[in-house]
């Protein structure tokens, strides 16, 4: 679906992309309008999702960073960069995956907001459960914490698949961003893709 929406304060969003239905139409639209934290009146863009109508795998991230609050969209910044890279490396294809975030309005300082995240929660639900894929892979520590309460602390978790009593199983990584810290968190990063890669094989519906 690619109908465009008002124009929000600082300019036009991108086109609507995920499953061409109603219902998902109606809820991004929703989330573009949401004011219900004091994040939605600091915002350029509320950010929603990129990616195919149909995923069989949906990357939950944090929250938006600056260059993703000016163009609308999840992980076009640096990290996104990364995170693109190593898709590329996982053998994803196009329509294959989806990207979306726990928050979906940028938060002061690049600092999670775990209040705005209780805001945010239903939607990340209802995307999800539109989305309905059969594998998650999250992107640092609070995208694991909001997917599996349970999980161990990020630097023990990541790399190692996790089965949930309900829902898709997940799989953490670090935040793509932290490998640009240094090289030991970069290494980590690039070991872990590669295990990743190895899980997305083992779990590729046979249709793709």
């Amino acid at each position: 679906m690619t109908e465009s929406v008002a124009p929000g304060p600082a300019g036009s969003y991108p086109p609507i992309e995920g499953p061409p239905s109603r219902s998902w139409y109606r809820l991004t639209e929703e989330i573009r309008a949401c004011r219900r934290c004091p994040l939605g009146s600091r915002r350029q863009h509320a950010v929603t999702y990129r990616g195919g109508g149909r995923p069989w795998l949906v990357f939950v991230g944090e929250a938006p960073g600056s260059r993703e609050d000016r163009e609308g969209r999840p992980f076009v910044g640096r990290g996104g960069r990364l995170l693109d890279r190593a898709i590329e490396i996982v053998g994803l294809r196009e329509g294959e995956y989806g990207i979306l975030n726990v928050l979906k309005c940028r938060p002061p300082k690049n600092r999670f907001d775990a209040r705005a995240a209780l805001t945010c929660r239903p939607y990340l639900d209802r995307q999800l459960r539109i989305l309905s894929p059969t594998s998650l892979v999250t992107l640092g520590r609070h995208a694991l914490r909001a997917m599996d309460p349970s999980a161990p602390p990020i630097t023990q978790a990541a790399g190692v698949p996790r089965t949930r009593p309900a829902g898709p199983p997940v799989f953490p990584l670090l935040h793509p961003a932290a490998s640009l810290r240094s090289r030991v968190m970069a290494s980590r990063w690039h070991s872990d893709v590669r295990r990743l890669e190895e899980w997305i094989a083992e779990r590729r519906p046979q249709s793709t």
